[in-house]
Order: structure tokens, then sequence, then C-alpha cells
């Protein structure tokens, strides 16, 4: 396993975050195992190195792993991604997974990903449970091209914008949960070259205070939820007071919950519809 301590070391070198999970990775790809079995598989033979060596460099250069993989995992799937959509988050399983068990306990459960780019949250909804009517909206061009890409057929993709708070009109009133991983980094925020050389500025960026989607976007929640539905949206770190108070601002809105990541960072707010 010489080779991948030597692609582990360059991407060090580099300052990338994770360099043996990277180098690993991209060598597991490379030999078509799982990362798991990556020390029975044996070393490469010599086209193959050379593939690995290359995408070493390239990640070296901080273009993602995951573009270099071409997929990236959310939950029980994984997705395509690629230039021009935004690059899911091993952090946004946690709203998927509040998400999913605040309708545990409902039949049929109407859901709806809102900014769902790559489709992932969409797709791991719909795949974790089948008996769920999902729906996904996104605005961006390239970004649709990837969900559709993505998502199976029973999701019913829209093309929208967030902030329209008469988007959906068939829908409200009568959903059960909403998800969003919207835009959230205030405007000017340093970014790792993987983010601001490869995700799409509209997809990261929202104004100066990175409200700019969230706050309108309430709007429309509050609009679709039925009564006792509930809604998770992921925010910026330095939304921890801003994001809950977004949605405190809602009437109709109610037990507003701030919830960290396994880092201990503010990462989303949770809310329910007020029950009639």
């Amino acid at each position: 396993m010489q080779w991948v301590g030597a692609g582990e070391r360059e991407l060090a070198s580099a300052g990338v975050a994770s360099p043996r999970g990277d180098a690993e990775l991209l060598a597991a790809h490379v030999l078509g195992v799982r990362r798991s079995r990556l020390a029975a598989a044996g070393d490469p033979d010599l086209a193959r190195l050379a593939d690995y060596r290359a995408l070493i460099a390239r990640r070296a250069a901080r273009v993602p792993l995951q573009h270099l993989l071409g997929t990236a995992p959310m939950g029980p799937v994984e997705v395509a991604v690629g230039p021009g959509v935004f690059v899911p988050r091993l952090e946004t399983e946690l709203l998927l997974e509040w998400g999913l068990r605040a309708v545990a306990g409902s039949t049929a459960p109407c859901v709806v990903d809102l900014c769902t780019g790559s489709g992932a949250l969409a797709a791991a909804v719909a795949a974790s449970r089948p008996d769920a009517r999902v729906h996904a909206v996104e605005l961006d061009d390239a970004a649709l091209r990837w969900a559709r890409r993505n998502l199976p057929d029973r999701v019913t993709l829209v093309h929208g914008d967030v902030t329209d708070a008469g988007l959906l009109p068939g829908l409200h009133g009568r959903v059960d949960l909403v998800l969003a991983n919207p835009p959230y980094v205030p405007e000017g925020t340093p970014v790792e070259p993987e983010v601001a050389e490869h995700d799409p500025p509209g997809a990261v960026f929202a104004g100066p205070d990175g409200l700019a989607v969230i706050r309108p976007m309430a709007v429309l929640v509050t609009r679709l939820l039925r009564p006792g539905g509930v809604v998770a949206i992921e925010h910026d770190d330095t939304h921890a007071d801003a994001a809950p108070a977004v949605l405190r601002g809602q009437p109709g809105l109610t037990d507003v919950v701030e919830h960290p990541d396994l880092a201990g960072r503010p990462r989303f707010v949770t809310a329910r519809a007020a029950r009639c």
C-alpha cells in the first residue's frame, strides 16, 4: 500500500483536509472495490496506477473528491454529481435523519425538498419511505439536469423559485415535512477552494447575512405545511440565533428548535405548524 501512502502525502502537502481518507477512496475507486476491501485488493497494474496518480493530482489541485468519484452519498443513496451542481455534504444527513424520524408514524407522508440541487435529499427520502409522496424544487437549470438524472420517476421535480410564496399552490396546507438545504453562506465569507472554484455560487451564497433565501422561503414553508407538519432547514454556523428567529417570526410556526452538527456547530433549525 505504499502507493496509497504516497497519495496521502501529496494530498496532505496540498492542504486537503482528509488526505488519508481521500487517498484510500480514490484507490478503491480505481480498483473497483469497497474501501474496506482495499488492503485485500493488492497493488494496481501500471495502467491503474497511472489513473490513480492522475486522480491524486486533480484532488491535490482541490477538485472535489465527489467530482472525481462521480457520486456523493446521502443516507441510503448515492447521487451523481459534477460541475454545475452543489456537492451534498455529510452533515446534511443529520437533517435527513431528523426529517425521517418526524414522519415515522405517518402513512404516505407528503414531503417537499426545497432547493433540491442534485436531488440528494429527495432521493434519500424516496428510498427510505417508498410510500411517501415526494416533491423536489430547484431553480437552476444546470442543477435540474443533475436532479433529473438522480431522482426516481415517482418524485415530482418542479422548476421553481423557493422565495415565491405562491409556489406549489396545490400543496398549500397539505405537506407533512419540508426539508431544505438552501444557499446560506454570507457573501464575502472565505471558503475552501473546492467550494470557491467548483460549487455554483448561487447554491452557496445568499446575500450579506446569508438569509436572503431562508427569509422569504419561510413564508412559503408556512403556507405548505399542514397543521402539525414540520420543517427542517440547514443554515450557516453563524445563524444559531438568526435562523430560529426567522421561523419564530412566521405566524403559525411553533416549537422552533436549533440543532448542532456532530462537531457541535449550529447546523439546522426545525419548527412545527401550529395545530388548529
